[in-house]
């Protein structure tokens, strides 16, 4: 079955850019032009994934990512203005698995959509698991922190089977890139996206949040311990 993919932008110009493409690519696309009519189709048809520009009239990106993230763990995927930096990561926290920026290529955002779409690229699950009091299922996409549901977009929850799954070892930023993100040359692409979810996650994690460690100029690792 052929994914579904909104794109969403006030552009007509770049919509149908955006729909031409990804169409050719073989995925289902539906189309619109402002924010209040993007939180109706996800609604109504169910999308896989939102490609959603973030200034827009009215009901911007923002206001849209954020809306989505109260509700679900659609995969989002930004379109940025390449100088607004601020913009960009204040996207990410809201939410957003990953960006593109204007002007963009259109073969950069297939690809940025095909691998945030990809699934199944880690280890088998091992069943439940606890650490502290920190308790996950990754199979069941929950996880809870003293008892407590904590509620993660599906690129924090893979970020987070990553880190525990590699029992201790230290992941660089383009291993995660590749793994979670499944880009073929994470090395090439110059992304914060990891950055700012590892920060995201954190802050659900509470007083979880030490077990995440950053090790300088390498990437991160999961601290079973303790």
């Amino acid at each position: 079955m052929r994914a579904k993919v909104l794109v969403v932008d006030d552009e007509p110009d770049i919509l149908d850019l955006v729909r031409y493409h990804l169409e050719r690519e073989g995925y289902q696309v539906v189309g619109c032009r402002d924010g209040k009519s993007a939180l109706d189709l996800v609604g109504r048809e169910k999308p896989d994934l939102v490609v959603l520009d973030l200034l827009m009239p009215g009901v911007d990106g923002f206001e849209v990512c954020r809306r989505l993230r109260r509700e679900s763990s659609i995969p989002i995927v930004m379109l940025t203005a390449k100088a607004d930096e601020t913009d960009t990561v204040v996207g990410l926290e809201l939410g957003a698995d990953d960006y593109v920026t204007k002007p963009f290529s259109p073969r950069e955002l297939v690809a940025r959509v095909r691998a945030v779409l990809r699934r199944g690229t880690g280890p088998a699950d091992q069943g439940p698991l606890t650490i502290g009091t920190l308790a996950m299922d990754f199979a069941r996409y929950q996880v809870r922190v003293g008892g407590t549901d904590v509620v993660l977009t599906a690129k924090e929850m893979e970020l987070l089977k990553a880190l525990v799954q590699a029992r201790g070892r230290v992941l660089s930023r383009d291993f995660l890139l590749e793994r979670v993100w499944g880009y073929d040359r994470a090395a090439e692409i110059e992304s914060r996206t990891v950055d700012v979810h590892v920060r995201r996650l954190r802050e659900k994690l509470g007083r979880e949040a030490r077990r995440i460690v950053t090790v300088k100029g390498v990437g991160y690792r999961f601290d079973n311990e303790g």
